[in-house]
């Protein structure tokens, strides 16, 4: 007797441009958290000089795999995805994130839930376990966001922020973050995707205030955490600065009719903006500090006495299991863990619990030979080889 085939209920869409690490770690942790449902996995890799592509190949077969030739942007690679993708709903992720193995299951079943959703964001930390604000916004019109870039009006910054919800409340929201949008595919296709005027930046503002503008309502959902490293997938200098202002150039033209005088004033709110990330561009310098006493959280012992020689620490403990109060009374300023034995939820939370301990972290994703993390959501993260 045949089988009757399942429909797929998630198409993972993943634009990559030269972050091959970063999108190994987030198709592992994809892959995991595929497994209590029926998906597919869908990767545009934008003419990355790395190998990021033979990776793909090599070590994840199943990923349909979209190779450009030349890099398209970010809009245009996801539309890309999207219309090779079957499944009921599509969510859009970056290729430097993590997520835990229940959290496609939950957002589907929250999702489905709501009769009227139109997209759907969850809680994004970065790697050191910080709340992103982005992960919820408001609209961003021309008055809040004048009096957000140049600070002027902590109200005007709470309504930038959605701050009606604090980060682990559930609610409606009018903008998500680009990182992670969960929207059902007809949806996405009836609102015509993203706008390809934006090459990168923008363009998941303007997705989900078209969505907001034909009725359905946006969510964000706390209840799963995932995080994004935010940084890896665009080198942070001037040219993605000019991008960046860019976009919101073309976002207040596309849905504001601004007079001369606004407008005057809203160029130079973005110009204003634009300088000062430029100046902490300038002064801004990820370098990996030198480590003094680590814990490797897993059950290699081979790994660990690799990791001994590869960090040269002057204390270096092993655990088999995540103990918060161990990390803490050891006052160790780096903990790795071995996502072979420890679970991408349990290392999530842990971040989380022990954010702002000036403690850095950093994963050994599964079947790999590097760990991987970032101190800053601003520059770029680290990738190591154990050796």
């Amino acid at each position: 007797m045949q089988k009757t085939k399942k429909n797929i209920e998630l198409s993972i869409v993943i634009v990559n441009y030269n972050v091959r690490y970063f999108l190994e770690q987030c198709l592992q942790s994809v892959v995991d958290a595929c497994k209590t449902i029926t998906a597919e996995i869908i990767v545009v890799d934008n003419n990355s000089h790395d190998d990021s592509c033979e990776m793909i190949k090599t070590k994840f077969s199943s990923v349909k795999l979209i190779a450009n030739k030349d890099n398209t942007g970010f809009s245009k690679a996801n539309n890309q995805g999207v219309a090779l993708a079957k499944g009921e709903y599509v969510l859009i992720l970056n290729p430097d994130t993590v997520v835990a193995e229940d959290t496609f299951s939950k957002i589907l079943t929250f999702a489905k839930s709501k009769q009227n959703l139109g997209s759907l964001g969850v809680k994004l930390i970065d790697g050191r376990g910080s709340f992103l604000p982005e992960s919820k916004r408001g609209i961003p019109t021309p008055k809040v966001s004048f009096n957000k870039l140049t600070g002027i009006s902590s109200k005007q910054t709470g309504k930038y922020y959605a701050t009606h919800l604090t980060p682990d409340e559930n609610g409606v929201v009018e903008i998500l973050v680009g990182a992670f949008m969960l929207i059902k595919r007809s949806i996405y296709n009836e609102v015509k995707g993203f706008d390809e005027d934006y090459f990168m930046y923008g363009e998941d503002i303007d997705l989900s205030y078209k969505i907001y503008k034909k009725g359905y309502q946006n969510y964000y959902f706390s209840d799963t955490q995932i995080i994004h490293y935010k940084g890896e997938s665009t080198k942070k200098d001037l040219k993605y600065l000019k991008h960046f202002h860019g976009a919101m150039k073309i976002f207040y033209r596309k849905h504001f009719k601004l007079n001369k005088i606004y407008d005057f004033i809203m160029s130079f709110g973005i110009r204003f903006w634009y300088y000062i990330k430029l100046f902490k561009l300038k002064t801004t310098d990820a370098k990996e500090a030198q480590t003094q006493k680590f814990i490797y959280i897993g059950n290699n012992q081979s790994t660990f006495t690799k990791l001994k020689n590869t960090l040269n620490a002057k204390l270096a403990i092993n655990h088999n299991a995540i103990s918060i109060d161990d990390i803490l009374v050891n006052k160790v300023d780096l903990v790795l863990f071995d996502n072979n034995s420890i679970s991408n939820k349990d290392i999530i939370n842990a971040i989380q619990i022990l954010n702002n301990k000036g403690i850095s972290f950093r994963f050994i994703p599964k079947n790999c030979d590097f760990f991987i993390g970032s101190d800053s959501s601003f520059g770029r993260g680290l990738v190591k080889k154990i050796v």
